[in-house]
């Protein structure tokens, strides 16, 4: 199945998000198991979250912001 052009360039966005959100809870030597307890989300959202495979909301990504002591517009810039 081919996915649109439009499609293909949210889903690189959303892959490049999820790398920065790993990437910075690495730099903190935080688990996945630390971010999604402190964030107060799921392990499944987070695992997809920063395998690019969800679509978070503002709310969850400014939790995940917040745990990480990030601004939010580093990680989605």
């Amino acid at each position: 199945m081919r996915i649109p052009d439009d499609d293909a360039w949210l889903h690189e966005r959303s892959r490049v998000l999820g790398e920065r959100i790993r990437l910075a809870r690495q730099h903190r030597s935080l688990t996945q198991e630390d971010l999604y307890l402190r964030a107060g989300i799921s392990r499944d959202v987070l695992q997809r979250i920063e395998a690019g495979r969800h679509n978070p909301t503002l709310y969850t990504l400014l939790r995940i912001s917040q745990v990480l002591d990030t601004p939010l517009a580093d990680l989605v810039r």
